[in-house]
């Protein structure tokens, strides 16, 4: 076999095998979406008026809150261009995600980007529904409160680690992708 039709095949085997591994990686963010989405539907029931709390243990409790901005509130006073403009740019940034899973070649950049795919997806539909994001985790230590979150902004923080760790301790290659490297 000539080398540029091994090399065809070789890409037509990537191109194939990344389609269900990009497929995993839609059903881990679909999964923290679904999460996420019930996990606020049930605590907004649960603490139906949002100066509700309750104590869980010294150092934490649940609250019902409504953050209009982005992290630690910032942003939040938007206006009502508020939910359009972060709802807009949520929309962009997922999709620069997507392509970045469809590109990553190592399962735990993918689980990584899935898990803030699904937390982004997660929020605009809070910010789409309600024009803001439904917090209900608040941790605390004496009367300094940690900002309230949610499981969707659990998955993006957890999701960033990894790639802020994975970004310390590079991918090896392996030998047969030094080979291929050096074909090209």
């Amino acid at each position: 076999m000539k080398a540029c039709d091994q090399k065809a095949m070789t890409n037509t085997h990537i191109r194939f095998s990344k389609i269900p591994r990009f497929g995993l990686g839609l059903l881990a963010s679909a999964l923290v979406l679904v999460l996420d989405q019930a996990s606020k539907s049930f605590m907004k029931g649960l603490l139906a008026d949002p100066l509700d709390f309750i104590p869980v243990t010294p150092f934490f409790s649940l609250v019902l809150g409504f953050n209009r901005g982005i992290s630690f509130g910032l942003l939040g006073d938007l206006g009502s261009w508020g939910p359009v403009v972060l709802s807009s740019l949520a929309v962009v940034i997922v999709g620069f995600l997507l392509l970045w899973l469809w590109k990553a070649e190592d399962i735990w950049d993918e689980a990584a980007i899935a898990l803030i795919i699904g937390g982004a997806l997660g929020n605009l539909l809070d910010r789409l529904n309600a024009g803001a994001v439904t917090d209900f985790l608040d941790f605390y230590i004496g009367s300094y409160h940690w900002p309230a979150f949610n499981l969707a902004d659990t998955g993006i923080a957890i999701g960033a680690g990894i790639l802020i760790v994975r970004s310390f301790h590079p991918i090896k290659k392996s030998k047969e992708a030094d080979a291929d490297e050096e074909n090209k």
